[in-house]
């Protein structure tokens, strides 16, 4: 394979470059927004059985904090420190997705496309010293899983989402709690409870808040 490639597809991926999650040796990393990384379950669940089966001890995963939106999540977390893998929360959502393999190899996601992701492989050093410089830099600035879930990170069950998705309509209060089949009092009520969950002074901070950590409606 040449230094650095594109490849279209979660399946042209595990086809020209699968091989290189089963050679990992020394360190797996991975940084992306949620844990849905890639479109496909598949080639999600063949890339993470290679990297097991590689035998690597060390295994370190940074992700947004979109990636604990929901129990699943966290639990599935949860279970990969358990397993030994370390796993650190971001502050805010990460701006770009990468893999790196042993420090030789980098595999940088490109953005979301109907025609499917792009990925670009590269083995050139100065590339791949540069992504794990970044992800270094990144990965000390965030929190330990268990320090994370034990901080402020707050969770919103799923009444709250939907008022959340109600604010970022942009409808009135008297439409939004028409839509939602409660009545203005309680509506304005579930609102203020929401801006004390979020710590937010007003509606606008409540959805920059919610962005900032990852929730959504």
């Amino acid at each position: 394979m040449a230094e650095s490639v594109t490849i279209h597809g979660d399946l042209e991926l595990m086809a020209r470059a699968g091989h290189l999650f089963s050679s990992v040796r020394e360190e797996f990393v991975c940084a992306a927004r949620d844990l849905d990384t890639w479109p496909r379950p598949a080639a999600r669940r063949v890339a993470t059985a290679r990297v097991r089966e590689s035998g690597t001890q060390r295994v370190r995963k940074l992700l947004s904090p979109a990636a604990l939106a929901d129990e699943d999540g966290r639990a599935h977390l949860s279970e990969l420190a358990a397993r030994g893998a370390r796993v650190r929360i971001a502050a805010g959502a990460l701006p770009h997705e990468t893999i790196v393999i042993d420090r030789r190899c980098a595999i940088l996601a490109g953005a979301d496309s109907p025609e499917g992701r792009a990925y670009t492989v590269t083995t050139a050093p100065t590339l791949v010293g540069g992504v794990y410089a970044l992800f270094e830099a990144a990965w000390e600035a965030a929190a330990d899983l268990a320090s994370f879930l034990r901080g402020e990170q707050p969770h919103l069950d799923a009444g709250s989402r939907t008022v959340l998705r109600a604010l970022g309509s942009g409808a009135t209060d008297e439409a939004a709690a028409r839509e939602l089949g409660m009545s203005l009092r309680t509506y304005r009520r579930r609102v203020a409870e929401l801006l004390d969950t979020l710590d937010a002074g007003s509606r606008f901070q409540a959805g920059v808040r919610a962005g900032e950590l990852g929730l959504s409606g």
